[in-house]
């Protein structure tokens, strides 16, 4: 009872610490204890923590390789000439401006990962908005939106993916393939929605303004991120830790601007973002501890079996349920597991319900956390109302919608 009792407690306590950040500390900064406090009452050996950190490691090695390459890719320009290209293609017309964010939202989730269009493009999407004199609303929340639903392609698109990529079986392009229709169905059935929901805010006319000056595209960038995405495929294929490909993407562009002085070994560094890397593997170690004293079983009960399309809708109902009580990144260590053992199909119907199931509340995703704070940082309040009800229009069908496709890419592809 007393094991039980402090895991429950120190998840609960890694949880509320990481959307309330007291003190602005990082959200390690309680994580990391709470890994101790489970590891000293017994509610976990260290025998687990070696498997959680062996588990994990690739994972946060690729993490932070990620997040380098955003960072650099920032430095070089890109998302400047991506908010430059979007006001272009706007033409002081609102409903072209989503649409262009939706575009470059969806892309740039599905290859720099989330935490690059969550960080590096929504102030961009802040500024272009404000330049052409449309009102923010439609396109910053779509940016909140699709940094977690434009997360399902690829098995480097969000943390989540990569936690079950390997519970899935499955190689990087065969993975892009089956979760191609899905990814294409819920940013789909977003736009509609946002279409709709928007109406208003997107028939005010934008003020009268310069077209922007048109900026040089950091062409090595764009060449680097091509490379390095065909590495993960590569990798994948030949059975090298996507990781590797990554890291080879970021040493690139970090040579380079190291030679440019446009960053230091410093810079370098603190863009990997060590406090959150040790805060996903304590995270890991407490989740672990939670599910070997009763989750686990509550669950293992609760999980539709088989990948018929009733199954896999349940499996994704439940992942996107828990995914907002306890966050997706527990709800994605506690489900993979027990979802492996009905196949790949039910593993992708669980990343389903933790990537598209967080647009429904704060505490869903850390990158809803992030994206908020960002918003409030250029004086763009967040009400909880309007976020509310955006997400009950949005996540019941595009989960449904996303599901539905999962299943026929099933039965067309196989697996």
């Amino acid at each position: 009872m007393l094991v039980t009792s402090v895991s429950v407690l120190a998840l609960a306590v890694v949880l509320i610490c990481a959307v309330v950040r007291p003190f602005r500390l990082p959200e390690a900064v309680f994580a990391v204890p709470a890994a101790g406090a489970v590891l000293a009452v017994g509610a976990t050996t260290t025998e687990a923590v070696r498997e959680e950190a062996e588990r994990l490691g690739p994972v946060i090695g690729f993490l932070a390789a990620v997040l380098v390459l955003a960072k650099l890719c920032d430095d070089e320009g890109l998302f400047h000439a991506c908010g430059t290209w979007m006001a272009r293609w706007a033409r002081r017309r609102p409903q072209r401006l989503l649409g262009a964010v939706f575009a470059l939202a969806s892309l740039i989730t599905a290859v720099l990962s989330l935490d690059a269009t969550v960080v590096l493009l929504t102030p961009v999407v802040f500024a272009t908005a404000t330049r052409m004199g449309a009102r923010p609303g439609p396109h910053v929340y779509a940016s909140a939106h699709l940094s977690n639903t434009a997360s399902l392609l690829l098995p480097v698109s969000n943390l989540t993916n990569l936690l079950a990529f390997t519970a899935t079986g499955l190689g990087f392009t065969r993975f892009a393939l089956l979760m191609l229709l899905p990814w294409l169905a819920a940013i789909a059935v977003e736009y509609a929605v946002f279409r709709r929901f928007f109406a208003r805010d997107l028939a005010a006319a934008a003020a009268p303004t310069d077209p922007p000056e048109p900026v040089e595209v950091p062409l090595f960038a764009l060449l680097t991120v091509a490379a390095t995405l065909g590495g993960f495929a590569l990798a994948s294929a030949t059975g090298v830790d996507p990781a590797w490909a990554a890291a080879a993407g970021a040493a690139t562009l970090a040579v380079r601007a190291l030679a440019r002085r446009r960053t230091t070994p410093r810079a370098l560094v603190r863009s990997a973002s060590l406090p959150f890397l040790a805060f996903v593997l304590a995270l890991g170690i407490v989740v672990r501890a939670v599910v070997d004293n009763g989750l686990g079983t509550v669950l293992a009960h609760a999980l539709p079996d088989g990948t018929s399309l009733p199954a896999l809708l349940g499996v994704a109902a439940v992942a996107a349920v828990l995914a907002n009580l306890i966050n997706n990144l527990p709800a994605t260590l506690a489900l993979v597991p027990l979802a492996a053992a009905s196949g790949p199909g039910a593993v992708l119907a669980v990343l389903l319900g933790v990537n598209i199931g967080p647009n429904l509340t704060y505490a869903g995703s850390l990158a809803t956390l992030l994206w908020r704070r960002i918003a409030h940082e250029h004086e763009h309040p967040v009400a909880l109302g309007e976020f509310t009800r955006l997400g009950l229009l949005t996540v019941p069908a595009t989960l449904i919608a996303a599901t539905v496709a999962l299943w026929g890419s099933l039965q067309l592809l196989g697996v």
